[in-house]
């Protein structure tokens, strides 16, 4: 470390749990966070603020004036100039500390790019909005032997968890497949609380950086649970699955593309249709409670048709869906996931 890196970590090296070595180390990784959402922000913000060597910041979409009221690097002006999240996000960063090394990738993640996006990472963040690319997530980096971090929150709850290849369970072990389309709550649908999404980036990020600096963590191998407004922790420790896909069968079903939802181009009708890997039967009753108050939304007994903007999805029982005003598969996916969960 130079002159300049002492000043700036000064505060950070003081702490006997990280001290010169262990700063050291973080100066010398490199963390791809995948997504740049309200999680993603957050967790670059920390990693640049506190040193890290390289940061790889993967990300799909583009600023809406919704994402500001908790995604920390995003501003009115990024919105006005439509930017894409990782764009502006490094743009921001690099004010912050100009030391760090950092590469935008404008991109979807997906089973064809994401060992490349990994290659020389020492750990993988999680920053994403759906399942299935943390299921994807998973598998590059239990078969890379890469740990990566865990989060997620909706509402005022959240959660984290350290995945670490040897010595964890893997994602699949806690629950073989994604939840169906429509089974889980999305922030779209029922709200997102900012401060509860600070609090579960924060702590992705520091079980990133105890694993980093090779300090250990207490919490491997156990998953936290909290709800910022009622101020409840809870955590549990979870177990191999003696029948696990990925760690018993040694199966990369969504690394293999086998799992994963897919996603075609409707030919001159500006629209994508998304047919989930995992079907199941949608309750139009319950989802049309959950998105009214997202934008308009109508049903019968054989499909559903929401619209908000200029985004019209409609959904079949099948949870098959095809998403209009959109013409690429990023976009597609980033709606369906934002409305209907995946």
């Amino acid at each position: 470390m130079n002159h300049n890196d002492v000043e700036r970590y000064r505060k950070q090296i003081l702490l006997e749990k990280i001290g010169e070595d262990g700063q050291r180390r973080l100066g010398e990784s490199k963390v791809l966070v995948a997504g740049c959402g309200a999680l993603g922000t957050v967790i670059c913000n920390n990693l640049v603020r506190m040193g890290v060597g390289t940061l790889v910041i993967a990300d799909r979409d583009f600023i809406e004036r919704d994402n500001l009221h908790r995604q920390i690097l995003f501003d009115e002006d990024d919105v006005a100039a439509n930017l894409p999240k990782a764009i502006a996000a490094e743009n921001k960063l690099r004010k912050i500390n100009p030391s760090v090394k950092i590469e935008a990738l404008v991109t979807d993640i997906n089973s064809k790019n994401i060992k490349e996006m990994m290659s020389g990472v020492n750990c993988v963040i999680d920053g994403t909005d759906n399942f299935e690319t943390r299921y994807l997530i998973n598998d590059a980096c239990y078969s890379l032997n890469i740990p990566w971090i865990y989060g997620g929150v909706t509402g005022t709850s959240g959660m984290f968890y350290a995945f670490v290849p040897g010595k964890t369970p893997c994602l699949r072990c806690l629950m073989n497949e994604p939840p169906a389309p429509g089974e889980t709550e999305t922030c779209d649908t029922v709200g997102v609380l900012p401060t509860a999404v600070s609090v579960a980036a924060s702590m992705e990020t520091t079980e990133a950086v105890k694993i980093l600096t090779g300090r250990g963590s207490e919490l491997i191998g156990k998953m936290v649970r909290f709800n910022a407004w009622d101020g409840l922790w809870v955590s549990f420790g979870l177990k191999k699955d003696d029948n696990c896909p990925l760690c018993v069968q040694g199966r990369y079903d969504f690394l293999d593309s086998r799992l994963m939802s897919k996603t075609v181009s409707l030919c001159g009708r500006n629209a994508m249709q998304i047919n989930p890997a995992k079907k199941t039967e949608l309750d139009f009753a319950a989802l049309s409670a959950r998105l009214a108050s997202s934008g308009s939304v109508d049903y019968n007994e054989y499909m559903l048709k929401f619209s908000a903007g200029d985004i019209e999805i409609s959904v079949f029982k099948d949870s098959r869906a095809i998403i209009k005003g959109v013409n690429d598969e990023a976009a597609a996916k980033s709606a369906f996931s934002k409305y209907i969960g995946l």
